[in-house]
């Protein structure tokens, strides 16, 4: 199959279900947009209540996070991105994020994320890895449980 005969997609946030970000929390979800198991790519949206701290972990590709609701920002860092903020984070690099309570009661990120996260626990010890293959496992699990269809989620088209 050539480029030029891959269809455009347009995919409505709406057709999908916001997932449970477990075991991780149960207050915090991730809508899977994309899992693109060729470039290792996640797109998502993540819904966390203002508060939240997620655990930190480590980034073996770069992430790019659009703020569309609230405000947050790295425990290690003194910037905050607010709506219509972007952060670039690069390969190699390590986060604690926070949901902060002063930007309203929850925060909405649209997240690009290559590759794996890795994350720690509280003795620096890796206890989990996320990548887009966790997320389709997640994705799955969730609509199996729930009685809802699932969406191929990892391929090219809607």
């Amino acid at each position: 199959m050539l480029y030029e005969s891959i269809d455009t997609a347009a995919i409505n946030d709406e057709d999908l279900p916001w997932v449970p970000f477990s075991p991780y929390s149960d207050e915090v979800f991730i809508k899977y947009i994309k899992c693109d198991p060729v470039r290792g790519e996640t797109i998502t949206l993540l819904k966390a209540p203002a508060g939240t701290t997620l655990p930190r972990h480590y980034h073996t590709g770069t992430v790019i996070v659009y703020t569309v609701k609230g405000g947050w920002k790295y425990l290690e860092h003194d910037w905050i991105s607010k709506p219509g903020g972007v952060v670039f984070e690069t390969a190699g690099t390590s986060h604690t994020p926070v949901a902060l309570k002063e930007y309203g009661d929850e925060i909405i990120t649209l997240n690009i994320t290559q590759g794996d996260l890795l994350y720690y626990d509280e003795n620096d010890n890796i206890c989990a890895i996320e990548n887009w293959k966790s997320g389709v496992q997640r994705y799955r699990a969730f609509c199996e449980a729930q009685g809802i269809e699932a969406k191929d989620i990892t391929s090219f088209s809607a």
